[in-house]
């Protein structure tokens, strides 16, 4: 018997690496803009969902570009490599594989855009072991909201207490944490600075994501 009926996995950092890809993106867009590029835009928009960084940007850097173009342009520029090449971390496919066998119950909650998402699970062989993919777009809240969580709680139809969120950011974390469910962190060297912290937030902290298993 495990501790965990269902596991809620983050996307981004989490099981792909892709995290430097995202900042690239951010740095990218805005040289092509003529906005100038600094650390702390990538730290921002990675608390929003697609609408709100889109906003951000229209906001604080392109007022002559729509949301909806933002969004469409963000979206064009890593398409490719979420179709293509992006890969899965280290231990990703193994840990997502042997949950599945288990009878635990999988899914994936993400801010990222939802054609990317399945674009990446469905060409890594992983989309057919989760239940469904839930995005920030799908329940209009960014990850600073509980309410991706306790959403794919309920659409996994199990209480907080029977489930695993596993995620490789500060803030998403401390989000879960609060609302009552049982965190790992997985290290991606994106937030190095922050795994100090992050460590001591989590209710456990591995270095690879095949380590969950020492939880069960």
């Amino acid at each position: 018997m495990t501790r965990f009926n269902g596991v809620i996995f983050d996307l981004d950092g989490t099981l792909l690496d892709s995290m430097k890809v995202w900042e690239n993106v951010d740095k990218d867009f805005l040289t092509r803009n003529g906005a100038v590029y600094t650390p702390e835009v990538s730290d921002t928009v990675k608390r929003m969902t697609v609408i709100q960084s889109a906003e951000y940007f229209r906001t604080n850097f392109c007022p002559h570009l729509t949301c909806d173009e933002i969004i469409s342009r963000v979206e064009e520029m890593v398409s490719e490599q979420y179709r293509c090449s992006i890969p899965l971390k280290k231990g990703a496919a193994d840990t997502v594989k042997r949950l599945y066998d288990m009878g635990i119950r999988l899914c994936v909650a993400t801010a990222t855009y939802n054609s990317l998402a399945y674009a990446a699970l469905k060409r890594l062989k992983i989309l057919d072991m989760l239940e469904f993919v839930l995005t920030c777009q799908d329940v209009n809240a960014g990850k600073d909201d509980p309410v991706i969580f306790t959403a794919s709680a309920e659409k996994l139809g199990l209480d907080i207490n029977e489930v695993l969120v596993v995620e490789d950011s500060l803030h998403c974390i401390e989000t879960a944490k609060k609302a009552g469910f049982y965190t790992a962190a997985v290290y991606d060297p994106i937030a190095a600075n922050e795994w100090e912290l992050i460590c001591s937030t989590a209710d456990a902290a591995f270095m690879e994501i095949g380590e969950l298993f020492k939880l069960l």
